[in-house]
């Protein structure tokens, strides 16, 4: 029997336990329009990027998730630009039900945030938007 792997969600809206995230809200990125899908992953690393990138003047929040349907592998980064799914995202158009929160965490340096906010307005330049199929 396989443990069920625990899902992260980072944000910076201040949420409580049983509380759903649930797409068609602005999205994070690109042109903000209402998200189809709400990102999650099962790495801390992957939610700790959510965290730290997430629009909004709250502090970033790491919080532990329940799917509460069905979800695939996040397309945006699933062999488009790592080969399977090493940083465990993945997408789902039902709601994540918050059943905990990560209170101790580390963030990315100064230099690798500033990196990855160049990567990401480099990215809206050319006008590569994330998949939303």
């Amino acid at each position: 029997m396989t443990a069920t792997p625990t899902y992260y969600h980072g944000a910076k809206a201040d949420l409580k336990e049983g509380d759903l995230v649930s797409a068609g809200f602005a999205s994070n990125y690109g042109q903000r329009k209402a998200a189809a899908f709400v990102y999650f992953s099962a790495t801390l690393e992957a939610a700790t990027w959510g965290a730290e990138l997430a629009v909004g003047d709250g502090p970033g929040r790491i919080y532990i998730v329940e799917p509460t349907g069905p979800f695939e592998d996040d397309p945006n980064l699933t062999d488009k630009r790592f080969p399977g799914n090493p940083t465990k995202s993945y997408r789902t158009r039902d709601p994540l039900r918050i059943v905990g929160e990560v209170k101790a965490w580390t963030g990315h340096t100064p230099e690798q945030l500033q990196a990855m906010h160049e990567h990401l307005a480099n990215l809206k330049r050319l006008g590569i938007e994330a998949i939303e199929d």
